[in-house]
């Protein structure tokens, strides 16, 4: 196992290497410029622009400019952005708390929701409850989530009129009627995303369980006298678990990144509003670090998940395999 991890990071270095040459170079070379934002002010001269542009390094060399920002984001520092001036961690860190509590909690209760789901969904194939749950599932997979937001808005937030439908970023929890009102504020972009996650782990949950419940080794547990529920839990629930750690563990990258589509419809000031915003400022180094943190994220979580295999189920041994 430890020759196995050794060689998952040393390849997942290269790896990281390429994908943040990659990103920066369409960033530096995508249309747009990063101080058109002064060109249209009439106090900053063609010169004051000409001495920012060099204070910030971009008259150098794109190679250049990538070797210096890649040495600075492996010693911590990520830069400033463009546009503000303040330092990119700043900004993220700002940002995370509000993205944790919106995505965190939604994705929490997708897994809390979709796995009893769909492990009772498998075990009464083709009853109504089923149905009904095969049926939600698809609806609530199929439909965007900027549609059911906007559909929650004009239900509970127009028609209504019993949430808010826009975040208030402002709001700070100093009494029992703050608290009610941030649970308020979050009930609708919580519930857009969890029931979105719920779609689509349910229909993972229950495909896989219907794999293991037609296998040797479940037959041979009933054909042993072993009550259905010990079954269910002890022997087919574990290995049909090993594909959805996949799906869970590449979904948690976006805990942390925000959800894009979500946060722009209900104004919620997360990381996703954030990379939106650089992006359509130019605003490189914002971007650049919140790709690569993303990236990241995903290397990581992929070396989680397959550590958690072998958990799962000891048949699997890195050391002959690989």
């Amino acid at each position: 196992m430890n020759r196995y991890l050794f060689n998952r990071i040393l390849i997942s270095i290269p790896t990281l290497i390429a994908i943040s040459m990659v990103v920066f170079a369409i960033l530096a070379l995508a249309p747009g410029d990063p101080m058109g934002e002064f060109a249209t002010n009439p106090s900053i001269t063609a010169e004051v622009r000409e001495n920012i542009r060099r204070s910030l390094g971009l008259d150098q060399p794109i190679y250049l400019r990538y070797l210096k920002w890649i040495w600075a984001f492996i010693r911590g520092d990520m830069g400033y952005s463009f546009t503000s001036r303040s330092p990119v961690i700043e900004l993220i860190i700002q940002r995370l708390p509000t993205t944790l509590w919106i995505v965190g909690s939604a994705y929490l209760l997708a897994i809390f929701i979709a796995v009893p789901l769909g492990v009772i969904s498998a075990v009464k194939r083709y009853s109504i409850f089923d149905r009904a749950l095969t049926t939600f599932a698809f609806i609530w997979f199929s439909l965007p989530t900027f549609f059911t937001g906007l559909l929650f808005i004009i239900i509970f937030s127009v028609r209504l009129n019993w949430l808010p439908f826009i975040y208030n970023s402002t709001l700070k929890i100093t009494d029992w009627n703050s608290f009610l009102a941030q649970i308020k504020q979050s009930i609708m972009p919580i519930t857009v995303l969890g029931l979105y996650q719920t779609a689509v782990l349910m229909r993972f949950v229950r495909s896989s369980m219907l794999e293991q419940l037609n296998q040797n080794y479940v037959r041979t547990a009933y054909a042993k006298g072993v009550p259905n529920l010990l079954v269910i839990i002890r022997h087919v629930l574990r290995n049909a678990l090993i594909p959805v750690v996949t799906l869970v563990a590449l979904g948690i990258p976006a805990i942390f990144t925000g959800a894009l589509i979500t946060e722009q419809v209900f104004r919620v000031p997360g990381i996703g509003a954030l990379l939106i915003e650089s992006i359509n400022r130019n605003d490189t180094p914002v971007v650049m670090a919140i790709t690569i943190i993303y990236a990241i994220l995903i290397v990581v979580f992929n070396l989680v998940a397959d550590i958690l295999y072998s958990v799962l189920d000891p048949r699997v041994n890195y050391g002959k395999n690989r």
